[in-house]
This record gives C-alpha cells, sequence and structure tokens, in this order.
C-alpha cells in the first residue's frame, strides 16, 4: 500500500494484511508468474511463443526423465528438472514444485525423528533375520546349488 510518494522509502503495509497465513507463504507468493525478460513480456506474440519454447523444453526433459524411471538413470531428479524448466514461466508447475519441497522437508524431518529411526532400524533388523534364516535353510538343504539346477525336492 503506497503512501503517496514515489520514494521506495515510504510504503506502509497492514500488519494484518494476509491474516491466517505464515509469514513465509506471503513471501513464496510475491514469486509466482513468468521469470521471462521484460522485453519479452511487453511484446505479447514474443511472450506466447517463450512459453510454448519453455513448455516444449520442460515437456521434453520430464519425458526423458519418465523415460529414465525403469532404465538407468536419475529420473525422479530430471523429472523435478523438467518441473523446474516449467515453473519459470507456469504459475501451477511453481505451486507444484513448492507443494514437493514442502511434503519432501516433512518427510526428512518425520524421518529424523527418534521413535521413527529406531522403529526403522527395529524392522530392518528383523527382516534381516528373516532373510538370512530363509537362505540358511536353503543353503543348509540344498547347498550352493542354484535354484533352477535342483531336479529332485
Amino acid at each position: 500500500m503506497n503512501t503517496g510518494s514515489d520514494e521506495a522509502r515510504e510504503v506502509a503495509v497492514a500488519p494484518d494484511e494476509r491474516a491466517g497465513e505464515k509469514p513465509d507463504q506471503a513471501q513464496d507468493e510475491q514469486g509466482l508468474g513468468s521469470k521471462a525478460p521484460e522485453f519479452i513480456k511487453s511484446r505479447r506474440l514474443l511472450h506466447l511463443s517463450w512459453q510454448v519454447l519453455v513448455f516444449v523444453i520442460g515437456l521434453a526433459v520430464v519425458v526423458a526423465g519418465i523415460v529414465m524411471l525403469p532404465l538407468p538413470g536419475p529420473g525422479w531428479v530430471v523429472i523435478f528438472g523438467g518441473m523446474a524448466i516449467w515453473a519459470t514461466e507456469f504459475v501451477w508447475a511453481q505451486l507444484v514444485l513448492r507443494w514437493t519441497k514442502r511434503k519432501v522437508t516433512e518427510a526428512a524431518q518425520r524421518a529424523l525423528d527418534p521413535r521413527v529411526r529406531r522403529r526403522n532400524i527395529i524392522l530392518t533388523s528383523i527382516g534381516l533375520v528373516i532373510i538370512g534364516a530363509i537362505l540358511g535353510v536353503y543353503l543348509w538343504k540344498f547347498g550352493f546349488e542354484m535354484p533352477w539346477n535342483i531336479k529332485d525336492q
């Protein structure tokens, strides 16, 4: 809210302008929108062409990431890279990336919880003991013979 002066120093902002929102959430919403240079934004046809180009490049990167999911390669990293390319131009991609970052941060904080870590260590240990027992029984019964070479059971 401007007080009437053109100088940047004299700006008045209501303290509860965004009631119910976190302060960092208000800052996040300020960065939404196109990150294209001003000379591109000022010309409608050029800006539309820019958006199409960004969409096509982002789509190619996302498709490459999807192809890498079953194949060797950093599939998820490439998919999020394509989303980041889209986020330079499209608000929906910016919102998806913010949601994803928030969920990853929450999951990382939950994983660092001592109770969750203890539970995960206990479950992993139990799983390894079960796998070891099954492997031990197999080796005791059949030796180092491969399963497809066993004739009599």
